[in-house]
């Protein structure tokens, strides 16, 4: 009997930890924060053979348009590459990208050595510190940014989240795996455990 109070326990915490993790990552994805800032960062997303996946190139066409509507003298490009990648980067390619749409050299950093999102906003931190910038545009799919916020706060960043436009529809089979995706890593995050099998690149 003790036995099954105590799992019905943990099952009504799951589902009340569930429940409150869906609405607050449904928040942050449902509103853009974008606003006057020091700089853009854009979140890794897979290239392929030096050109950026439909997901990077949503985020990147994001991020040059925040940065000709003048919220921001700088983008920060963040990822690195695989031994699969020969030698790309996700932030070499950000960087190429922005270069091609009209962002000046010397207003781009790419950060080409993360491998994960926890890795990211950690080399994000060291930028920010580096270069003194007070306040940063987070860039990134909407779901993502739940986490991504929070990682930046848990670093000492004043963060704003600025998720990228949809991509075409999106059917609720791929949504639900998206929120999944977020609830379990954001909880693995807060348990202090390390989920190599978490660090794809569809989403970070």
């Amino acid at each position: 009997m003790l036995v099954r109070r105590l799992v019905g326990l943990a099952l009504l915490v799951a589902l009340v930890w569930s429940c409150w993790l869906y609405f607050q990552i449904n928040a942050v994805a449902g509103k853009d924060e974008a606003r006057t800032a020091d700089a853009i960062a854009v979140f890794g997303a897979a290239e392929y053979s030096g050109r950026p996946s439909p997901v990077l190139h949503a985020r990147l066409d994001h991020a040059v348009e925040l940065y000709r509507e003048q919220i921001a003298p700088l983008v920060i490009t963040l990822g690195g590459g695989s031994d699969r990648d020969s030698g790309k980067t996700e932030g070499g390619v950000g960087r190429d990208y922005l270069l091609a749409n009209g962002v000046p050299f010397d207003q781009i950093v790419a950060e080409t050595e993360s491998v994960d999102t926890e890795q990211q906003v950690t080399r994000l931190a060291e930028i920010a510190r580096q270069r003194h910038l007070n306040s940063i545009v987070v860039v990134s799919d909407g779901t993502h940014l739940f986490r991504v916020r929070k990682l930046c706060e848990d670093a000492g960043l004043i963060v704003y989240t600025s998720p990228r436009p949809a991509l075409g529809h999106i059917d609720g089979y791929d949504m639900a795996q998206r929120y999944f995706h977020e609830m379990l890593s954001y909880t693995a995050l807060r348990m202090h455990l390390n989920f190599g099998w978490m660090h794809g690149k569809a989403d970070a």
